[in-house]
């Protein structure tokens, strides 16, 4: 079942056997994310290894830590209760309730007033005031603090670093294993995306290498959101932190607005957290789920991100299964979107030939969009689009074919670096005429320029039959 929606899938070290991955692929995942959170370098380099033996186009994302804050309890989980009073940071307090953070500055950035969201939530801590070097807080609701989780502060700014020295590890193994993206989480400000960026050009890594994408997860990020745009190469909207960090009633409308965002700047997009969690434990999602998946698409997102589905769920193939059925669903759904404009694109003859391009394919019976690029911009302004015409893309980089796996309808091919235009063409279109991906008869625009090295570099767009094309070009 085709489907321009892209799929995303979390492997572990633990689950990332040949047979395993090659199944993932066939049923229609796109690139594979790896949790750094839960990995070493050398275990994530086994799982680079096993994806790559599997298959060359398929992209890999990197997600690093980011700026979070866990607990430290260094013995027993702590028990609380409604009502109990529980002390954070400092020095522990004899036969009292206390625990520590993984940040030291914790106690200093959390004013009084403010509310702790420990593992997702599950756990609500109220700050009554600062003392001796540590925060008084009143439980919420009764439940289990255990070492090494998550810990919120809704609303308040904390002066973490936008890079762990883990992180830092990780942005070099990115560069040395040929890692196409980082997903760096907690991006508050464009300033945590430059300092990423900086760490990638001392691993010896460029914008042509490593893609980022910024993971968005809390008001910060949110309020920034544009900025982040202008220095990243794409957004994950992570909706587990951020309905946390945030209302979760406001999320389905932040979802659509930085889909939105994306689409503007002809810049991926991935919706993720929790859009099959059911069927970590089940064989078929719930109807809510089901729902879910089909607005993000038809909102207009590039990708949807498994995580536990595909890392340790029980049925793992069964859940890409389920997402491609929804996706595709959902696309045939979708009617037209809003025309927009592309923020900061500076070849406004490509960006009018690709508006032009989609236009062509709602209103012409169009069986396929052929573009030519060597940077793969091109591709992602006609994806941004959103239509529901295949476009197939001839690069002659595998890096960035692997870069546009994320890219909605967007189908990347690498061939060799033509002679001329009409090489290009010839062989773009006798490749897909020998797959079976068109027919002689059918109708195909071709959205391409010439060749970098010619001196008389223009852009062309043409519509015409198959059998016309290879008849005129020999």
């Amino acid at each position: 079942m085709r489907k321009n929606t892209k799929i995303i899938a979390t492997i572990s070290d633990s689950r990332c056997d040949f047979s395993f991955i090659k199944a993932l692929i066939e049923e229609g995942v796109d690139a594979f994310r790896l949790n750094t959170a839960h990995q070493t370098p050398e275990t994530s380099k086994r799982v680079v290894d096993a994806i790559r033996k599997v298959s060359s186009h398929v992209a890999i994302v990197l997600d690093t830590k980011g700026p979070e804050v866990r607990t430290r309890l260094g013995g027993a989980p702590l028990e609380v209760q409604e009502g109990d009073v529980v002390w954070v940071g400092g020095e522990p307090i004899e036969d009292a309730p206390w625990f520590s953070t993984s940040y030291e500055r914790f106690v200093e950035d959390v004013p009084e007033g403010a509310r702790l969201l420990i593992d997702d939530g599950e756990i609500g801590l109220l700050v009554e005031e600062r003392k001796a070097g540590r925060l008084v807080c009143r439980v919420e609701n009764e439940g289990m603090v255990k070492d090494r989780k998550s810990i919120n502060v809704p609303g308040v700014h904390l002066s973490l670093p936008a890079l762990t020295g883990k992180d830092r590890e990780y942005v070099r193994f990115a560069v040395e294993e040929g890692v196409d993206y980082i997903a760096h989480s907690f991006v508050r400000s464009r300033e945590d995306v430059e300092e990423v960026r900086e760490a990638l050009e001392r691993a010896g890594g460029d914008a042509g290498t490593v893609g980022i994408i910024a993971k968005i997860e809390n008001r910060e990020g949110v309020d920034h959101a544009e900025g982040i745009l202008d220095t990243c190469d794409g957004l994950m909207i992570a909706r587990g932190d951020l309905g946390i960090e945030i209302p979760a009633e406001e999320v389905p409308a932040i979802q659509k607005r930085l889909i939105r965002l994306c689409m503007e700047r002809a810049k991926p997009v991935i919706t993720a957290t929790q859009l099959l969690h059911s069927m970590i434990e089940n064989p078929r999602p719930t109807r809510a789920e089901v729902t879910d998946i089909a607005t993000a698409v038809l909102d207009g997102t590039d990708a949807l991100m498994l995580s536990g589905e595909t890392a340790y769920g029980k049925y793992p193939v069964e859940a890409v299964k389920t997402m491609v059925r929804v996706a595709s669903t959902a696309e045939k759904m979708r009617p037209e979107l809003p025309e927009h404009d592309i923020v900061g694109y500076t070849n406004p003859v490509r960006y009018f030939l690709s508006q032009v391009a989609m236009k062509a394919s709602y209103r012409l019976p169009i069986a396929a969009i052929i573009v030519h690029t060597y940077t793969g911009r091109t591709a992602r302004l006609v994806s941004s689009f959103r239509g529901k015409t295949p476009v197939y893309v001839f690069c002659h980089d595998p890096r960035v074919a692997r870069r546009l796996a994320l890219s909605y309808g967007v189908y990347p091919r690498v061939i060799e670096l033509p002679d001329s235009t009409d090489e290009l063409v010839k062989e773009s279109i006798s490749s897909l005429l020998t797959e079976g991906d068109v027919r002689p008869e059918d109708l195909v625009l071709i959205l391409a320029g010439s060749p970098p090295h010619q001196s008389n570099s223009s852009n062309f767009l043409e519509i015409n039959t198959v059998a016309t094309y290879l008849k005129e070009r020999g």
